[in-house]
């Protein structure tokens, strides 16, 4: 079989690897980590989120203005 032909890793070579379990685990405790409670206290959610609906509409604007072909 070929892959008992490849040569062994070297001694002090360590390979990681993390499992889906350990990769959750690890969020989930950087995420209740006291002092990440958000962004800035005057950054607005619903401000943040109409200025990029704005933004995306005038970008579909522009780009049905340059494809008038269709």
């Amino acid at each position: 079989m070929w892959w008992k032909s490849l040569p062994d890793p070297q001694p002090g070579l360590v390979l990681l690897t993390m499992s889906l379990h350990t990769t959750a685990q690890s969020l989930v405790s950087l995420a209740a980590e006291p002092g990440h409670e958000g962004g800035h206290a005057s950054l607005s959610p619903y401000l943040t989120g109409g200025g990029a609906f704005c933004i995306l509409l005038l970008l579909l604007w522009i780009t049905t203005r340059f494809n008038r072909d269709r």
